[in-house]
């Protein structure tokens, strides 16, 4: 089961806003030795809007053969097309990932039965481990908790990260779905309260800078020590918002770009951190010791 610490890792680029493979290495190997307990490659952090397919592919292929199974490697292979996202799982499953990362169909804003029907079809076509992933905010429609009870019937449907940020519906998620499927946060702000109501982990941002305190949180709730986890969420509070002040991944990228990590581009459309908003996020990761 993929549970705790779970990185959503950002694509580095090189000036020529190619992917910088040397960087996306090194981050791999730093995660690793930093505790992250599983690695979620081209998802929304990851810049996989603007990724073509091969290039999606080929940083899901590298992420597998660098991690070399140390750590379950999660794909990002949702679409707003079924046929795109069967063939983005297929691929996925084929370069040897341990699971993928479905988000809702964005834009087009299907019913009920589309969704239900769309994670279906992927479910019948492709026998690997599938994570739903809901996020209103960026795609315009709300996988609503009835429906994921239906796809936790789906026998390779395993989880759902659940980004509304809602507790309540968590809750109410891991009473319904049992242990059928794990309930995942994709809320950094509220994660820990969705671990201490049944949820297995966070798929997180913030893990992309600091992943040792991150995967401290995590296993200190999972362990049931929420006064431990409660102190590191606290520390971690500032930066789970400051890496939300403009769409995810500028903060997040911006932020590594600061910890020297990875260079500071973006593709269009996205672009670099507003200087507005510079000195708050660099006070934030200088409180934590996060700058060299």
């Amino acid at each position: 089961m993929i549970r705790g610490s779970i990185v959503a890792l950002v694509t580095p680029m090189t000036a020529a806003q190619e992917v910088d493979w040397n960087a996306y290495e090194a981050l791999l190997e730093w995660h690793i030795k930093n505790g992250t307990h599983a690695i979620v490659a081209v998802g929304t952090s990851g810049e996989s809007a603007t990724l073509n397919v091969e290039e999606h592919v080929d940083v899901i292929r590298f992420t597998v053969d660098k991690v070399a199974k140390r750590v379950p490697v999660i794909a990002g292979t949702g679409a707003n097309s079924t046929a795109e996202a069967i063939h983005l799982t297929k691929a996925a499953k084929d370069v040897g990932a341990d699971a993928c990362l479905l988000v809702t169909p964005y834009y087009n804003k299907p019913t009920q039965e589309g969704m239900y029907l769309h994670y279906k079809a992927i479910n019948d076509a492709v026998d690997i481990d599938q994570i739903l992933y809901n996020v209103p905010g960026r795609t315009a429609v709300d996988l609503l908790p009835e429906t994921v009870v239906r796809l936790a019937e789906l026998s390779n449907v395993v989880a759902i990260k659940e980004a509304t940020g809602d507790v309540a519906r968590a809750k109410w998620l891991v009473q319904q779905c049992g242990d059928k499927i794990d309930i995942l946060s994709g809320d950094d702000e509220t994660a820990l309260e969705l671990i201490r109501v049944g949820g297995k982990g966070d798929i997180s941002v913030t893990a992309n800078v600091a992943p040792k305190l991150m995967s401290q949180m995590c296993d200190a709730a999972l362990a049931g020590d929420f006064e431990l986890a409660q102190t590191i969420n606290e520390q971690l509070m500032p930066l789970h918002q400051g890496l939300f002040v403009e769409s995810n991944p500028i903060p997040v990228k911006f932020a590594l770009y600061k910890m020297g990590l990875i260079g500071e581009t973006l593709r269009l459309p996205l672009t670099v951190l507003s200087e507005e908003h510079q000195p708050e996020l660099i006070s934030k990761l200088a409180a934590l010791d996060l700058l060299p």
